[in-house]
């Protein structure tokens, strides 16, 4: 089960010591015997409450997700976002330009190496970790937003509070933020004004944490250069919505974490964490 659908109650739920998927809510609050939930995705929008956090604590219940599992296809899919962006791929794609002529000069002419741009990462975990050894050999400067700094990160870490500052110089801003109370419209009308004119903008998080009439607003009015999006609220959108219709904004359809035989990628990684159970060390993408 997706957890952006509603699962089923399962009537067997409450005999099982340990849960590998997207149980209900109700079923994890309802058994005597759970002892741990490993959840099939990275997103685990369901749990993210505060209530449900209290719960597993209350129960001594373990939560981890499968972040692991997605965090390298999701950084090399808006990698890809960013080179398609620096080389123009999408216009030059679609060009019959001739050598030396007008239009030719021009895709030549705009093309933006990546080496020594500012990017701004908005959520700073497994993807983000990723994401940071790609693009190191491009010597770009990174900041990062994330709840607190470990210290460890090698580059600057900013919060909520002195984001603005990091938005005005970035060239690129990557939002990883996950789908929660807090984070719903993160990326408003408001913050898209503290962006630098002309800076992508890059969703591989969730839809929900962008309000998107600011976002078309933003594209239309040449603030933003441009948007490349994994995610959107709802999905898909509509035929006709206008983001689709945006010459600077491109949507891919939420396959970012995608990659071969992810169904045996997510069983070994719930495995892997088996065996740590049983020998009693520390699991993997532990969550709560």
């Amino acid at each position: 089960t997706s957890v952006l659908s509603k699962p089923e109650p399962d009537p067997s739920f409450g005999l099982a010591d340990i849960a590998f998927g997207q149980p209900d809510v109700e079923s994890v609050r309802n058994s005597e015997n759970l002892k741990w939930l490993h959840v099939s995705t990275a997103g685990f929008t369901r749990y993210d409450t505060p209530e449900f956090r209290a719960l597993v604590q209350e129960r001594g219940i373990v939560v981890t997700n499968s972040s692991s599992v997605y965090a390298v296809a999701c950084a090399e899919h808006v990698f890809a976002f960013m080179l398609a962006q620096s080389r123009l791929l999408p216009e030059a794609l679609a060009s019959q330009a001739a050598n030396g002529s007008e239009e030719w000069f021009r895709l030549r002419g705009n093309s933006k190496p990546l080496r020594g741009q500012h990017v701004v990462i908005l959520g700073f975990g497994g993807i983000a970790t990723e994401l940071v050894k790609l693009l190191a050999p491009f010597e770009m400067q990174i900041t990062a937003m994330r709840r607190q700094a470990r210290g460890d990160e090698g580059f600057p870490v900013v919060t909520t509070e002195n984001l603005p500052a990091a938005l005005a110089t970035a060239d690129h801003v990557i939002n990883i933020l996950p789908d929660n109370a807090a984070s719903k419209n993160f990326i408003n009308a408001e913050r898209l004004a503290q962006m630098k004119p002309g800076a992508i903008f890059h969703n591989i998080g969730r839809g929900t944490t962008v309000d998107q009439d600011a976002l078309l607003e933003s594209l239309r009015s040449g603030h933003l250069g441009a948007a490349w999006l994994d995610v959107t609220e709802p999905e898909p959108l509509a035929a006709d919505h206008p983001l689709r219709e945006e010459k600077n904004c491109f949507i891919t359809p939420h396959i970012a974490g995608g990659h071969a035989d992810e169904s045996g990628t997510l069983v070994k990684h719930f495995l892997g964490n088996l065996r740590r159970y049983e020998a009693g060390e520390p699991l993997k993408d532990r969550i709560m």
